[in-house]
């Protein structure tokens, strides 16, 4: 038998965008009524047999995704998974990804987008936060059994009722038998809650973002247009298939609103991603700083041909000067610099924006209808092409984390705009230039240090790899820089040389780091960024000993 849902639908239960504003967006035609199950039919409907998703041995065309959304969804209804309901989904860079995402839209269910690399923490907090009902993984990746890891938390989740394997299932419902015949199904409204993201959790457990079908679709959209995707636009998802950047910046879903082809890589090394480029003549892709440099230094001893390559996007992170310049010489392709967030706003280099916006900013708005505000730390509005703290809001910027009140306190304004955590300055057109994020800068006896800026410099140097700066704490003077270094083929430098690398560079004094660390990997988080936090919990024991 079975068992009903028990958790209630969301629609209600965050702030939505005041009347006057939802009013405004739907009359400008931002928010238009189509959800994402519908957006699939009619691409369906408008390219059939085209080739739509490419993973591992898996050709899907559009018209075939569109059916197994279809049947999917009559499966999951099956198992009594209703409207509302939420559904935290762990997948890989695979095709079922999309057939599942589309489905649980047909049906009115609410996808939790979880990362390959959370583990118990992590999952066990979205499915007690959202009173999720069905859990859906992979068997296997990476030599992680997901599995087990549903067997560790489902005990302690009391809405959980399904557990939904791709793969070998064991115990658990295996996706093949969910493939069920279409049924007709009530589809949600385009305002209704889509899905939730993931905050990036470097304040802690990621919090959640709800995102409606009409406020992410219309950035989806806009996106597409933006950076010239076509239905001959072939992109590779080379990170993480859930991750906010390449599923809507303009990412998988905007290749598949163009009607173009998805190209998905197991992993984002360059032994991976450079057979698939030269297989399946991808023309975009999208990456975060330090896949960048792996994919530079790549080129020296790999042979396949990226002559289709026409744009590489770089976000998630700032990229810095010195390797943004390298792109196009190394690559042979064109550099978009992409900034944004999970929570909305997304901004954009224009690819027919001159090389000094496109190496020296991080773009400018995608919409006309995205306010910002640089402010200092009392929300005052700072002088034009000062420095000061990021609010924005608009059309498809989240008024409000789910179930989180205190952090929505300090995250939104009274009136609305979002406290974005970056430090960042305007060109006079409008560009948006980060100088780092807030809680990035290091206050080292008074003096407050952008990590970024120092790490610029850094990366400028012909024997450094890679840099995280962070700050370590400091008897005398509160904070100290502490400069973590990967060294380009072991050349590991002194401290003085470094420092005097830096005055050379004209850093300021007060700027340079006073330690010097060389690592062999630094940590990342699950989006491919350097985790400072983590390593400054790795350091924090061995202070004593630097």
């Amino acid at each position: 038998m079975n068992k009903q849902s028990t958790s209630q639908p969301l629609t209600l239960d965050f702030p939505h965008w005041p009347p006057d504003f939802a009013n405004r967006y739907r009359h400008l035609g931002y928010w238009q009524d189509q959800t994402f199950g519908q957006m699939l039919r009619h691409q369906a409907k408008e390219y059939g047999e085209r080739l739509a998703l490419v993973g591992g041995d898996q050709r899907w065309s559009y018209r075939e995704l569109d059916l197994r959304a279809d049947q999917l969804a009559a499966g999951f209804k099956s198992l009594g998974i209703l409207a509302g309901d939420r559904i935290v989904i762990q997948l890989p860079n695979i095709p079922e990804f999309f057939a599942i995402f589309f489905a649980l839209s047909r049906l009115g269910a609410l996808p939790v987008l979880a990362l390959p690399a959370h583990r118990q923490a992590e999952i066990q907090s979205f499915l007690i936060q959202t009173n999720a009902v069905a859990y859906i993984i992979v068997n296997e990746d990476w030599n992680f059994d997901y599995r087990g890891l549903a067997r560790q938390v489902q005990p302690q989740c009391k809405f959980l009722q399904h557990v939904v394997v791709v793969g070998e299932a064991e115990e658990f419902h295996p996706i093949d038998r969910l493939y069920l015949p279409a049924t007709t199904l009530s589809e949600p409204r385009a305002e209704d809650v889509a899905f939730f993201q993931l905050s990036g959790g470097s304040t802690g457990l990621p919090k959640l973002i709800p995102r409606t079908h009409a406020d992410y679709l219309y950035s989806v959209r806009i996106s597409a247009e933006i950076c010239h995707l076509t239905r001959d636009s072939v992109y590779l998802v080379a990170l993480p298939v859930a991750h906010n950047f390449p599923l809507s910046s303009p990412g998988s879903l905007g290749t598949l609103y163009a009607g173009g082809q998805v190209v998905l890589a197991h992993h984002p090394n360059p032994d991976d991603a450079f057979v698939l480029i030269a297989k399946e003549q991808v023309t975009i892709t999208a990456l975060v700083p330090p896949l960048v440099l792996i994919w530079l230094e790549a080129t020296a001893t790999r042979h396949q041909s990226l002559s289709s390559l026409q744009v590489l996007q770089v976000g998630g992170a700032k990229l810095s000067f010195e390797v943004a310049k390298r792109i196009t010489s190394t690559l042979g392709c064109q550099l978009q610099q992409v900034f944004g967030m999970a929570e909305g706003l997304v901004c954009y280099t224009r690819l027919d924006d001159s090389t000094e916006i496109t190496l020296n900013t991080q773009g400018r708005p995608l919409s006309p209808a995205d306010e910002i505000r640089v402010v200092d730390d009392y929300d005052q509005d700072v002088l034009p092409g000062e420095v000061g703290n990021l609010l924005t809001r608009g059309p498809y910027t989240i008024r409000a984390y789910y179930q989180a009140p205190e952090q929505n306190r300090r995250s939104f304004t009274s009136d609305g705009f979002y406290r974005t955590g970056d430090r960042v300055r305007l060109n006079p057109s409008g560009y948006v230039v980060v100088e780092g994020r807030a809680k990035d800068q290091i206050n080292r006896g008074g003096e407050k240090i952008s990590s970024e800026e120092v790490e610029n410099n850094l990366l400028a140097h012909p024997a450094i790899y890679n840099a995280a700066v962070i700050a370590i704490p400091d008897p005398f003077l509160g904070e100290a820089i502490c400069a973590c270094l990967m060294a380009r083929n072991g050349a590991e430098l002194e401290a003085e040389q470094m420092k005097g690398f830096l005055r050379g560079r004209g850093l300021a004094t007060y700027k340079i780091p006073d330690r010097f660390i060389w690592l062999t990997v630094l940590p990342q988080t699950g989006a491919g960024k350097v985790d400072k936090k983590t390593l400054q919990t790795l350091l924090s024991n061995a202070i004593a000993d630097l």
